[in-house]
């Protein structure tokens, strides 16, 4: 059973992963700058989601690589397939794998992290889990993850006060969505997948400080990692419950 759900959600993940490149080349620019709506060869983009390439520029693709997108959002829906089992959630977790990877992706291309991709999954996060809740078999706790997207959100936002140049307000919000996510499985579940996505961004930092002499103070893209950590949260939780 376990096999069969595992590789259903990597075919899942892979066929999602495969309509993230267009809305990545969209999303992905400078802060005050409009979201794109052509491709490089100034072919108006038609729909949202897509894969990599633009028909009317033929078979090159002109929006990036789709494979690293499908990779990574297969290997992670069938790893919470395999850690959560038939249980509730785990449709919530296939269904918003995408625009975490998707915010990933972005915020890797120009250090952003835009609103209409983290203010939905909030709201997405919480109204799914609602509906989770109310089914048998689930094995987390709705009033838990809100108070889970609060505490974290609020806890990023001090850090964010504290030094905002090394925290963007769009981590802030990204925190909130994805506190509702870990907070579904209680507090030690939110509290290590929170401690783990810090620990992988300051190794990431110390890493650029050792080996490319990068400064205290140079800016790099958080987002990827907390999404990491919250991915380890979700695994461990899916684990041990």
């Amino acid at each position: 059973m376990n096999a069969t759900l595992t590789l259903a959600a990597a075919a899942w993940g892979a066929g999602a992963g495969y309509l993230l490149p267009r809305p990545r080349y969209r999303l992905s620019v400078e802060p005050g700058e409009p979201w794109r709506t052509a491709c490089p060869a100034g072919h108006e983009l038609t729909g949202r989601p897509g894969p990599a390439r633009c028909r009317a520029c033929g078979p090159g693709t002109r929006y990036g690589r789709a494979l690293p997108a499908v990779l990574v959002t297969a290997l992670v829906c069938a790893a919470l397939a395999a850690t959560t089992g038939p249980r509730p959630e785990l449709a919530v977790w296939l269904l918003l794998t995408p625009f975490a990877v998707l915010l990933c992706l972005v915020d890797l291309a120009v250090r952003r992290l835009p609103d209409p991709l983290t203010l939905p999954l909030v709201g997405a996060a919480a109204l799914l889990l609602g509906l989770a809740a109310l089914l048998p078999g689930h094995a987390g706790s709705w009033p838990t993850a809100l108070l889970g997207g609060l505490a974290l959100g609020a806890g990023y936002f001090v850090l964010f006060l504290i030094n905002p140049a090394g925290m963007g307000f769009g981590d802030v919000k990204l925190a909130l969505g994805l506190g509702v996510l870990l907070g579904w499985y209680g507090w030690p579940c939110l509290m290590a997948g929170a401690l783990l996505g810090l620990v992988l961004g300051a190794l990431y930092g110390m890493g650029l400080v050792v080996f490319r002499g990068a400064g205290r103070k140079t800016a790099f893209p958080l987002g990827p990692f907390l999404v990491a950590g919250a991915l380890g949260g979700l695994l461990l939780g899916g684990l041990t419950r």
